[in-house]
């Protein structure tokens, strides 16, 4: 990272207040934790590579509210954590794009105690979560995310604020986590399998594209009836669905083929 206002941007998103616990995922050489460091309460930097521990352990010698741990994230127990400190954290992270979607993923799924979520992913993928029903990025990624968090686009991130500059732009997202989920659904696995499905063949009507899944079975009647009971057109395609659409779906879904 060659531009400094990048660091600016991914704090701003942040919102970082004297008071807040952050738990930075993957400091690198600590350049990013520093600057988190000026504005919160306690900085918890987890780091996998051992290598770069020495580096931060020298880096970062001038504060004394940052807490190195030499850990796997996916390992790290954060509700304890949070217990420890006594409040949810704020989790901010700029991690290789090929993980960061599985380890946000699996913060919300295992329902972390966090009260929000920045990071800096590739632009594609941020554009994906926050998409709206009926837009060219919305699918899948989008429905799963809305299910867990709100999504917001905080920032740009042009390609050229990297060195060597990499064949992708960046964004930094903003996710908090909902309280209450916005939908409930019976075997939220299985619910994403569904929703899964419904995109599995882009602008396919959701009835061939579920009655093709090899995850479920049943005909293209026994599905158009479902949608009937649900209140959908038979020619509805996923795309224009909202997340509590699904759920609905997925309810008479679920009461005829449990």
């Amino acid at each position: 990272m060659i531009d400094e206002r990048v660091l600016e941007k991914i704090i701003n998103a942040g919102n970082i207040s004297e008071e807040d616990v952050v738990l930075e995922i993957g400091p690198g050489i600590g350049t990013l934790t520093q600057a988190i460091a000026k504005k919160a309460k306690t900085v918890i930097a987890v780091e996998i590579d051992r290598t770069l521990i020495p580096i931060l352990e020298e880096t970062l010698s001038n504060f004394d509210t940052i807490r190195l741990i030499n850990e796997d994230i996916l390992k790290v127990d954060i509700k304890a954590l949070s217990e420890e400190y006594g409040r949810p954290l704020k989790i901010i992270a700029n991690l290789p794009y090929y993980i960061t979607t599985p380890i946000i993923m699996n913060i919300l799924e295992r329902g972390c105690p966090v009260s929000e979520i920045v990071v800096m992913i590739q632009k594609e993928v941020a554009m994906r979560m926050q998409a709206e029903p009926g837009t060219k990025d919305y699918g899948s990624l989008s429905v799963v995310t809305g299910y867990y968090a709100k999504a917001y686009l905080a920032a740009n991130v042009p390609r050229n604020c990297f060195m060597p500059r990499p064949n992708v732009d960046s964004a930094v997202i903003r996710l908090t986590p909902y309280e209450e989920k916005p939908v409930e659904v019976k075997d939220s696995e299985r619910f994403f399998k569904f929703v899964k499905a419904a995109f599995s063949k882009r602008r396919k009507t959701l009835v061939n594209c579920m009655a093709s899944s090899p995850d479920f079975d049943f005909t293209k009647e026994e599905f158009c009836g479902i949608l009937k009971n649900s209140g959908f057109d038979e020619r509805i395609r996923g795309e224009a669905l909202k997340l509590d659409d699904f759920a609905e779906i997925y309810k008479n879904f679920s009461l005829k083929y449990a």
